[in-house]
């Protein structure tokens, strides 16, 4: 995992690439993007990347096609091992009612289907473990096919340009002591709404590379209703702050005063402040960030944090 978190930059051009083809026809009314766990990160990105779409988008991590789905939507089935039961339940169900749609897999029953029905897909490396790893990948691919559909600007040269920029050994030592703090604590990732993705994939990272349980949220809702939790605090909570100098200025104070809250009821608390050109730079490095605290919490608890055995053997009692 260590190598893959290095290597983590390399992922945009090979993304772009594998979709520099891949599209369909208009007019769309919306974009709905199918996938779950690690296979549905473009969804939450691609909405705080302030790319430029006009038409909204949706993330459905279920079985089947949501209500939202018609026959002028743009259907994005993302599954990375192309074996995602869930995902190929809402593809099988997209091409049965002739809807527009595109794949984005490493392969698997995905491919096979995508290929049977002479429907395109776009392929990306296989070679980061597992889908978590992979967001370098999915997002760049998934932000080319919306270029190619017309429903964004072309985000290649930001890309390349934002990826050259990624430092990942930068942040290493950083990551490492944040770790060092979170042992034996639960980990709350918060954040400001324009950044929520960040809170969740943090929250995501903990639990499949820790093997932890995690929890997040983000500012300014958190204030209305999960910060009146402080008032019983149960529990060695350690709350990480995710702000940027663009929040709004009411929302960082609302940071502020929240983790005062916090400490004054014996949590602990952290702020992770963005660093970056571009938003998009930002949101990438941050993650590299989140990638090496996860990594060495799970390295603290003894834990490798590659595998996911309890997904495994759940899947292996579900088909069972």
């Amino acid at each position: 995992m260590k190598q893959i978190i290095l290597d983590f930059p390399k992922q945009f051009k090979a993304g772009l690439e594998a979709a520099k083809n891949i599209k369909v026809g208009g007019p769309f009314s919306n974009v709905i993007i199918c996938g779950i766990g690690g296979s549905a990160l473009p969804g939450s990105l691609i909405p705080d990347l302030d790319v430029g779409l006009k038409i909204p988008l949706y993330t459905h991590r279920d079985y089947n096609l949501p209500s939202s789905a018609n026959p002028n939507s743009l259907i994005l089935a993302v599954s990375f091992s192309g074996n995602t039961e869930e995902t190929i339940s809402a593809y099988e169900e997209a091409i049965a009612k002739k809807y527009k749609v595109v794949a984005l897999s490493t392969g698997g029953k995905l491919q096979e289907i995508a290929q049977s029905h002479n429907l395109p897909i776009a392929i990306v490396p296989n070679d980061c473990l597992q889908p978590r790893f992979g967001s370098g990948y999915l997002a760049a691919a998934a932000l080319q096919i919306l270029a190619n559909c017309g429903l964004i600007n072309d985000q290649s040269p930001a890309i390349l340009e934002m990826a050259n920029n990624l430092k990942p050994a930068f942040w290493e030592t950083q990551g490492q002591a944040l770790a060092q703090k979170l042992v034996d604590k639960i980990p709350v990732v918060y954040s400001s709404n324009s950044f929520k993705s960040l809170a969740l994939i943090w929250k995501i990272k903990f639990n499949e590379n820790a093997k932890v349980m995690a929890f997040w949220n983000y500012f300014p809702e958190l204030n209305h209703n999960e910060m009146v939790g402080l008032t019983n605090l149960k529990g060695a909570f350690h709350f990480i702050i995710i702000k940027d100098q663009t929040d709004h200025e009411r929302t960082q104070k609302r940071m502020g005063l929240f983790a005062d809250l916090a400490r004054e009821k014996g949590a602990e608390v952290d702020f992770v402040d963005l660093t970056g050109k571009t938003k998009m730079e930002k949101i990438f490095t941050n993650l590299l960030l989140g990638d090496w605290v996860t990594y060495y919490l799970a390295l603290a608890y003894g834990q490798d944090p590659t595998p996911v055995k309890i997904v495994e053997d759940f899947k292996k009692r579900l088909a069972g």
